[in-house]
C-alpha cells in the first residue's frame, strides 16, 4: 500500500461542521443545530400538508403522523442535548405551531373562534410534549451509557475529565448535570441500583414523557 504524504496538506479550519446528520462546533452549543432541525421540520410538514389537513384523517391520526413523520426529524440524536430554557421554549413553540393547525381553533359560545390554549394543548396530548419526550430518550441513553463495558469508546469519552482550567465565570450545564437533574425531579433515589433493572428503568422513561415537573 502506498503511504499519503499529508505533512503539505492545508485543512481548512472552520466554526462549526455537519457529520452524521448533526451539526458539530468548538462551543458545544446546540441552537444552531435545534435552529437546522426546525427548518427541517417545516419541510417535513409542509410536505405532508396535504394530509394534515385532510378531514378524512382523525386527529388521533394526524397525531400519530406527527411524531411519526415530523418530531423524529426535529429530535434527531436529542439523546445527547443539554436543554438550556431558551431551547425548550423553541421547540415548544414549534410543536404548539404543529398542534394547533391539528387540534384546530375553538369555536366558542357567541360564535367566535379562538386558538387553543396551551392547558388545552397539554390536555388534549396526554402532557406528552416535545421536551418531556426529549428527557425521556436521554434517560433511556442515560442507563445504557451506564451499561456499556469499561473499555467501550463511548464510555471512556463520557468518564474522561480533560486536564484544563476551568475559565471564569458560571460553568456550563453539562449533558450529566442535566440528566441527573431530571433523576432528581421525579424522585428517582439510588438510580445506579435502578440502571440495573431493565423493566424498571423502562418504566420511569413512560413516566418521564407525561411529567409536568420536567
Amino acid at each position: 500500500m502506498v503511504g499519503t504524504d499529508i505533512t503539505q496538506t492545508h485543512l481548512e479550519q472552520v466554526k462549526s461542521f455537519k457529520y452524521l446528520g448533526s451539526i458539530v462546533n468548538g462551543n458545544n452549543w446546540i441552537e444552531e443545530e435545534i435552529k437546522g432541525r426546525i427548518s427541517l421540520r417545516n419541510k417535513a410538514f409542509y410536505a405532508n400538508q396535504d394530509l394534515f389537513k385532510s378531514k378524512l384523517l382523525t386527529k388521533n391520526s394526524k397525531l400519530r403522523m406527527y411524531k411519526t413523520l415530523v418530531r423524529p426529524v426535529v429530535t434527531y440524536a436529542c439523546e445527547t442535548w443539554v436543554l438550556e430554557e431558551n431551547i425548550k421554549t423553541k421547540l415548544r413553540v414549534f410543536e404548539r405551531k404543529v398542534l394547533r393547525k391539528i387540534y384546530e381553533p375553538t369555536k366558542e359560545k357567541d360564535g367566535t373562534w379562538r386558538i387553543k390554549s396551551n392547558e388545552e394543548l397539554n390536555r388534549l396530548t396526554g402532557n406528552k410534549n416535545i421536551t418531556n419526550y426529549i428527557k425521556a430518550q436521554r434517560l433511556a441513553w442515560f442507563r445504557h451509557v451506564h451499561r456499556m463495558p469499561d473499555n467501550s469508546m463511548v464510555k471512556k469519552v463520557y468518564e474522561w475529565s480533560p486536564a484544563l482550567t476551568r475559565s471564569l465565570g458560571r460553568p456550563k450545564n453539562r449533558w450529566e448535570d442535566d440528566v441527573k437533574s431530571d433523576i432528581t425531579r421525579m424522585k428517582i433515589t439510588n438510580w445506579k441500583d435502578g440502571i440495573r433493572n431493565r423493566t424498571k428503568w423502562k418504566k420511569l422513561v413512560e413516566k418521564a414523557k407525561t411529567s409536568l415537573k420536567l
